[in-house]
């Protein structure tokens, strides 16, 4: 039995910020109390990780309670190369992009269903089924590890390759199918697509590419695409990566009956398009335009208990956005830099602190993140993540 006690102070300033979205500038504190527990035999084992998250803002006096909720509940095999996972479970496939256990929210994410793992030498190919449910509706919608996931059903394989040397790849198709909230009807939408890795030495390239299609959760057509190219190099005192994202939106000029939104399904996007979260929802926060995301990040340890980072992001719509008249606007929306220090005095502990800034153009008045295009917006945090084995309990045959 492991536990972990994990709470987490956050400023924002001039822009929204779910759980609040008035209040300006707003300061507010959840935490995160979780107890993980793990019963193995020879050929199978079962997990449970129980989750408490509790949340105080200077609205409430008091602490409330955000969610009690399972963000890991399965029963696993465990025989040599193929093994079987029933119940509810993190997945997190390649880099997260598309399939993230999203670390950093309080609550996790998580999936429900089977899931099918084959591996050899070189190799792994995981099969998935999984579904959504009626969820509890009172607390779940911000702090549930399962609520935002938008899928009635969805078929998963990922395969992975590695050679151990110079080059690896993976494969990833996801066929979901989405529900009409208002008519019930069901629409299929299919993503395909991959990435391949090279490394030499000091450098390291990357292109990860998907294309989307069949129908949204609209109904309508859709055809979309995801291109993101990166070169990373490694010195002996830092690291560097430059790259770009390209998420695909639509043109001015398509039907309404037909979508080149591309959703980057259940993955994370503070860890590619910036820790402030501006851009999360595609295609919500761009309003249907698309996304290009050049970005540079610099890693510096410090020493073998602190590291430095920082996180620089030029954000473009790929189809510029409509004033109130009509016209066109720039599609340049502004910039962010985020700075992140991590300290990790003991294996137990880790402490965290961020501070970033987004600079907006005046096109940000059209997008629903920024509550005022002329003010720098802020947001800061510092988090504690205390872990420590609470129970390890082993019984030997002799």
């Amino acid at each position: 039995m492991n536990i972990e006690i994990r709470p987490r102070a956050e400023y924002t300033s001039n822009y929204v910020l779910s759980p609040n979205d008035s209040i300006d500038p707003y300061f507010y504190i959840t935490q995160r109390n979780r107890i993980s527990m793990q019963y193995s035999r020879k050929k199978w084992f079962i997990k449970s990780d129980l989750q408490e998250i509790h949340l105080w803002d200077q609205n409430n006096e008091f602490s409330k309670v955000g969610s009690i909720n399972f963000y890991q509940l399965f029963v696993e095999t465990r025989l040599k190369s193929f093994n079987i996972r029933l119940g509810r479970q993190s997945v997190l496939l390649d880099n997260g992009r598309l399939f993230s256990d999203a670390p950093w929210a309080q609550q996790g994410r998580a999936h429900e269903g089977i899931r099918i793992m084959k591996s050899a030498t070189y190799f792994s190919n995981d099969f998935f089924f999984l579904f959504t449910r009626n969820y509890n509706q009172e607390f779940e919608p911000t702090y549930s590890p399962v609520a935002s996931n938008k899928y009635k059903y969805l078929f998963v394989n990922n395969f992975s390759y590695n050679s151990n040397k110079y080059f690896s790849f993976n494969s990833l198709n996801a066929i979901d199918f989405l529900e009409d909230v208002s008519s019930g009807a069901l629409y299929t939408r299919a993503t395909t697509g991959g990435r391949i890795e090279f490394k030499k030495k000091q450098w390291y390239y990357t292109l990860n590419s998907y294309v989307q299609f069949g129908r949204n959760q609209k109904g309508q057509k859709l055809f979309a695409y995801y291109f993101q190219p990166e070169i990373k190099l490694s010195l002996l005192k830092s690291t560097w990566r430059l790259g770009a994202e390209i998420i695909s939106g639509s043109s001015s000029n398509l039907s309404s009956d037909n979508s080149g939104d591309f959703d980057v399904l259940y993955g994370v996007t503070w860890k590619f398009n910036g820790n402030m979260n501006v851009f999360t929802r595609f295609p919500n926060d761009v309003k249907g335009k698309g996304l290009v995301n050049p970005y540079l990040f610099t890693v510096i340890p410090v020493s073998s208990k602190l590291s430095l980072r920082s996180d620089f992001h030029l954000f473009y719509t790929q189809y510029p956005l409509l004033n109130n008249l009509g016209q066109e606007t720039t599609k340049f929306l502004g910039f962010e830099n985020d700075i992140s220090l991590k300290y990790t005095p003991v294996k137990e502990l880790e402490i965290n602190y961020a501070f970033s800034f987004y600079k907006s153009t005046d096109t940000m008045k059209y997008l629903p993140k920024i509550q005022d295009e002329n003010k720098l917006a802020l947001w800061s945090y510092l988090m504690v993540s205390y872990s420590f084995n609470a129970v390890n309990s082993k019984h030997y045959k002799h």
